[in-house]
């Protein structure tokens, strides 16, 4: 499907700010979610470098019925930002600037194409931070976050992206500029706007700048790695510290395989067994919620505990921050088949890792599992090899049955990635036909030709037929 994108060079925009190349388009394909045989060239890149230049360039191929898909770090794992009918790679890295902060107040407000790691360097100077940031931070921009509603390993103590978003600037489909939220930390006026724009992965809006809220960075910092002898034990004591109480600010699950996966990767000693890591960030008192945690752990078997700080504790945390790289080479004849991210109640944590553990043993399948495990969020990789069509299958029945049983135990089909074009099969099955019919409804209202980054969320394919009854 090609889209007539001439009609740009009738814009405002400098020469170095559209390409019809075949490099650049070629670039913003797909992301990394997006399988070679899946990723859509786009008819043209396009690089604004203001909010005039994102409603020019919207509003211009809105009236020419030409698809635009946003596009920033292309990090996304679930072909969010893959231009799935063509049209138009709306690259927004160039908006990258810090626009203002204001300490006493405890908020920046930033573009979208800024990375994450980049806001906390710039508010650190004030002795703040921003506490939502995904462990994907370093490489991730702040616009992306908030298209997917991003989380990390903080998310059981500091809450999720959308929990620190306060304004947001964004451009419809039409090209119109909205203002949506309030720099006051609560307001009750009128609809939440900012909060239909966070999430809905640049389906309804291209955000152009953002007010974030920030927090004091924490005086005390501590963190420690518990081994366990059987995986049972480890997940047991993740849901037993979260209902306990313990404060923790990460709190997340490392299994034996992908201890193993993350030696051979970085260099690390881990043992091979079951682990979990811990963070803890206090003003006073941090010894005894360290304690408090051990107590908890030492209920659940646990067979070595280990705290750390300073530079000791970056040498701890280095294995679990590049484990998702440690997982795509651990073997160059497998490759990940979908990366899940289902989260369930804290209560069904323990029994959904032992699901996944009791599938791969009876697939034969090498599924390692870790995640953010006190917020409830399992990551898994299903490992395949692409040349076995029989280990294809069993893998996608795996890892249906592992969304599925999320979904029926009141969890999600995806806790941080987003829907995208990976999970839509998913979406009717854990929210209803009816409210995704009142999604569609929304999305008609505010893009009625179907522009922005269509193809993405709605269980149907770009011919209007189901993906799954």
């Amino acid at each position: 499907m090609t889209h007539d994108c001439s009609f740009l060079r009738d814009l405002t925009l400098g020469e170095n700010q559209i390409s019809f190349g075949d490099s650049h388009r070629s670039g913003h394909a797909g992301d990394w979610g997006t399988p070679e045989d899946e990723q859509v060239r786009p008819d043209a890149v396009v690089w604004p470098e203001s909010t005039a230049d994102v409603s020019a360039v919207l509003a211009a191929a809105d009236e020419h019925r030409v698809p635009v898909t946003p596009y920033a770090a292309g990090t996304s794992l679930e072909g969010n930002a893959t231009p799935s009918r063509g049209g138009i790679s709306l690259d927004v890295t160039r908006m990258d600037g810090v626009l203002d902060v204001r300490p006493d107040d405890f908020q920046i407000d930033v573009e979208p194409g800024i990375l994450g790691k980049t806001v906390d360097e710039t508010v650190a100077r004030h002795g703040l931070f921003f506490p939502p940031l995904p462990s994907s931070g370093d490489i991730s921009t702040v616009g992306g976050m908030i298209a997917n509603d991003a989380s990390g390993m903080k998310t059981v103590k500091y809450g999720e992206v959308r929990d620190w978003v306060l304004e947001l600037e964004a451009v419809l489909a039409d090209g119109s500029v909205i203002t949506a939220g309030s720099k006051a930390v609560k307001t009750s006026s009128g609809y939440n706007l900012k909060d239909l724009i966070v999430g809905s992965e640049g389906t309804l809006a291209v955000v152009t700048r953002a007010t974030l809220e920030l927090a004091g960075l924490p005086e005390q910092i501590r963190g420690g790695r518990a081994i366990f002898e059987t995986l049972s034990d480890a997940v047991e004591s993740v849901s037993d510290a979260v209902r306990s109480g313990v404060d923790v600010a990460t709190i997340e699950l490392v299994d034996e395989t992908s201890a193993t996966m993350a030696n051979a990767y970085t260099g690390s000693a881990l043992p091979d067994a079951p682990m979990v890591f811990v963070e803890f960030h206090a003003n006073h008192g941090i010894e005894e919620e360290i304690e408090f945690c051990r107590s908890v752990f030492e209920a659940h078997d646990v067979a070595r505990f280990e705290v750390a700080e300073g530079n000791e504790m970056d040498e701890l945390w280095q294995a679990r921050r590049e484990l998702a790289f440690a997982v795509q080479a651990y073997d160059p004849e497998l490759s990940p088949l979908h990366p899940g991210d289902v989260t369930v109640p804290i209560s069904h944590y323990p029994d959904m890792v032992r699901l996944v553990r009791r599938l791969a043993d009876e697939h034969d399948l090498l599924i390692p599992c870790f995640g953010h495990a006190g917020d409830g969020n399992l990551h898994y990789s299903v490992l395949v090899d692409e040349s076995d069509d029989d280990q294809i299958e069993r893998a996608k029945d795996v890892g249906m049955e592992i969304v599925e049983k999320a979904i029926e135990v009141g969890g999600t089909c995806t806790g941080e990635h987003g829907i995208g074009r990976g999970k839509r099969e998913y979406l009717e099955l854990e929210h209803g036909e009816e409210s995704v019919e009142t999604m569609r409804r929304i999305k008609r209202a505010l893009d009625t030709n179907d522009t922005l980054n269509p193809g993405k969320l709605f269980p149907e394919t770009i011919d209007g037929g189901r993906l799954r009854n």
